[in-house]
């Protein structure tokens, strides 16, 4: 029999980003708020504070901050039809777990996505025609455009204190900036970046070609800054922990600075966590959820009843627990409809290595998560794709985040992979070695989902959530499109030689790429295609709600928590402002 707990106005499902946002808003409008986090409480301080949190093998190798696979985890394959076999550790993505969640080993990465993203489907017939793309480009509009959601990424960018360069202020184009950003409303709250000498080579790289290269937007504080709830960021120290790390000088905008105190001193808003939650629990014939049943810290079956349910787990984890617990109708590859696992994407990434032999000093250990020098005139609105056979695009970037000595040993092609010359190979090119990051946009394709393993279980005993995912042809060409132009700037760059890493042909789930998951719980304006309305409210059950980038239809060539942060906003404010005093579907089907 499990413990029924005392009603609250709202479950959370998640203790990251989007529900420190969820639970400080809603607390602070008088709403009761429970948030269940599956892992354990996070704090500054003690938990991220060095020489611990500098501990290269327990955080970046032995990923102490990420989710346990032994507990639960997923199971995958390329393409239907084809066994899928469980993740026995993590690889490719890294899910958070514990307070504050992925956020809190992101690197700071702040990208708003162009505006045509979201009118994706709208604008490629419009500008190329109806049969420019196959029907195997599933992509969807979603629903609200950048106009709509431009004052919540304006407000969120506040919050983190983010600093960047504007290169398109209210229309007009600014000069040191993004110029083919969407406008915006305010300049960023924070200056950028110091520029690292690997940026500079890159900037003289592409300026050389007639780029116009900028700061990458970064949530490492750059000064002393308050946010508008109050929170203290101090400026970022370029120690390079950043990804897979907790920071230790209050300067990266993870939750645990920037939102989730404010949460927490509210009487409203309670914190669980080892809050392991196992179904959405709801009524058949009403249509709504009536709460949320987790294992509690001592292994106790508990029942938390809640007036409304909000999913803000991490990407795949939304719309696994959906199918888990019979919501909405499963994505079938096969007859391509249903909806709940639909429109799994993900991030297409290659890289490319200038050596400069010794002849440069790089310093990369003097680094940030967000420390980079960009050019977008390849991304998705940048540039003109008629004859390309592709829709997307990516930025190009030099990033200096990282020269920890396990992972930082960049050496040329042919180099042996161990020995006397592989050692010496590392010596000379440690110091000297700038990397080209081309981070590209992912596009749905009718194959690729998320569904429920027919065979293996967790530690629950409940279905293990199934990825099914391959490279889109789409997604091949454009990589092979933007990396041969970030190939043109590498040799620009003045190096003795280059290597370049293409995209394989099909999608391995081993290395690390990104964490960039999105999809599986889409929004968009029909229900026989989507999961969530424009306002992230589900179609089946207009108590429930979905944060995060599982809503993406697709995925931008961008990194994705500007839009998360930005949405979470956006779906907070309908919340408040036409939900909550009188709950309903605030979209007709």
């Amino acid at each position: 029999m499990a413990i029924r707990m005392k009603p609250v106005d709202v479950a959370l499902i998640g203790g990251g980003l989007t529900a420190s946002i969820l639970g400080k808003e809603l607390a602070e409008a008088g709403y009761t708020v429970v948030a269940l986090e599956r892992g354990q409480m996070r704090q500054t301080i003690p938990d991220f504070q060095s020489p611990t949190m500098h501990d290269e093998l327990k955080y970046s190798v032995r990923h102490s901050l990420m989710q346990d696979p032994n507990i639960q985890t997923l199971t995958f394959r390329n393409f239907v039809g084809q066994p899928a076999l469980p993740l026995r550790q993590l690889g490719s993505f890294l899910p958070g777990e514990g307070v504050g969640g992925a956020m809190v080993h992101w690197n700071g990465q702040t990208w708003r996505f162009q505006p045509e993203w979201f009118v994706l489907r709208s604008w490629v017939n419009e500008r190329y025609g109806s049969g420019f793309l196959s029907d195997e480009v599933t992509i969807q509009d979603w629903g609200i455009t950048y106009d709509e959601i431009e004052p919540y990424y304006s407000f969120f960018e506040k919050i983190c204190g983010t600093g960047g360069t504007a290169g398109n202020l209210n229309g007009v184009i600014q000069e040191g900036g993004n110029p083919f950003e969407g406008p915006r409303s305010d300049p960023y709250p924070n200056p950028p970046m110091k520029q690292s000498h690997s940026g500079y080579l890159f900037e003289q790289g592409a300026r050389a070609l007639g780029y116009r290269p900028f700061p990458v937007p970064s949530s490492n504080s750059t000064r002393h800054y308050t946010n508008p709830y109050g929170a203290e960021l101090k400026p970022c120290m370029y120690c390079g922990f950043c990804e897979t790390y907790g920071c230790e000088h209050f300067a990266k905008a993870s939750p645990q600075v920037s939102i989730l105190p404010y949460a927490l001193a509210n009487k409203n808003f309670e914190l669980r966590t080892r809050a392991y939650v196992t179904r959405i629990d709801w009524d058949r014939q009403a249509k709504v959820a009536t709460g949320v049943t987790y294992i509690d810290a001592q292994g106790r079956e508990t029942f938390q009843p809640a007036n409304m349910v909000v999913l803000c787990a991490f990407a795949h984890h939304n719309p696994i627990l959906m199918l888990q617990s019979g919501i909405g109708q499963p994505y079938d590859p096969a007859t391509r409809t249903g909806t709940v696992g639909r429109n799994y994407t993900y991030q297409t990434m290659t890289s490319i290595d200038v050596f400069y032999d010794g002849q440069k000093h790089i310093n990369p250990f003097m680094g940030a998560g967000s420390l980079g020098t960009a050019v977008d005139e390849f991304n998705n609105g940048s540039f003109d794709h008629s004859g390309l056979g592709f829709i997307g695009g990516a930025y190009i970037a030099a990033y200096q985040t990282s020269g920890r000595p396990i992972h930082h040993h960049p050496v040329p092609d042919g180099t042996p992979r161990w020995g006397l010359e592989w050692k010496r190979a590392v010596a000379q090119h440690y110091n000297s070695t700038v990397t080209i990051s081309i981070h590209g946009s992912s596009v749905p394709h009718p194959n690729n989902y998320i569904g429920l393993d027919p065979t293996y279980t967790d530690a629950f005993g409940q279905p293990l959530g199934m990825i099914t995912y391959d490279f889109p042809y789409n997604d091949r060409l454009m990589s092979r499109y933007v990396t041969e132009k970030a190939w043109d700037i590498a040799r620009a760059m003045g190096g003795r030689s280059v290597s370049v890493g293409w995209l394989d042909d099909h999608y391995s789930i081993v290395p690390y790429q990104t964490t960039h998951n999105t999809g599986g719980a889409i929004m968009g304006t029909d229900p026989t295609t989507s999961v969530v309305n424009r306002y992230l409210q589900s179609w089946d059950l207009h108590n429930l709600w979905v944060m995060g980038s599982s809503v993406f239809p697709q995925n931008a060539g961008y990194n994705p928590t500007d839009t998360v942060g930005a949405l979470a906003y956006w779906a907070v404010d309908a919340m408040l402002k036409q939900y909550m005093k009188s709950p309903r579907s605030l979209v007709q089907a």
